[in-house]
Parts: C-alpha cells; sequence; structure tokens
C-alpha cells in the first residue's frame, strides 16, 4: 500500500468510527480486527500485528 492507500483506509476508518458512535466503536474495531486477521491467514503473524500495535500505548503489561 502507499501513503495515498493508507490515508483512504485512515479515512475510511474514521468515518466509519464516527457513522458507528462511541458505544459501538469497540464492537467495530473488533469485528474489523477478526476479518483482517482471517483474510491475513496466518496467527503468528497476527499476534506479532497485536503486539506491534499495542506499543507504545503507555498501557500496564
Amino acid at each position: 500500500m502507499n501513503s495515498t492507500d493508507v490515508e483512504t483506509v485512515y479515512d475510511a476508518l474514521a468515518e466509519t468510527l464516527d457513522a458507528v458512535g462511541e458505544k459501538k466503536g469497540e464492537l467495530f474495531l473488533a469485528k474489523l480486527a477478526l476479518l483482517l486477521s482471517h483474510e491475513i491467514g496466518d496467527a503468528p503473524r497476527v499476534l506479532s500485528l497485536i503486539a506491534q500495535a499495542r506499543a507504545n500505548l503507555d498501557i500496564a503489561d
């Protein structure tokens, strides 16, 4: 994906999160993550990406 594609995806995510609202945003993101995980089809790769996404969020382990 090039930078234009990344921006397009980001915009679509932002618009969808606004549309579904705060109460259903987490559910939407969970469903999207599972759908994308299925598309990737490689559990170790998905687990690595989860760890990357979690990095630097300033949360307790």
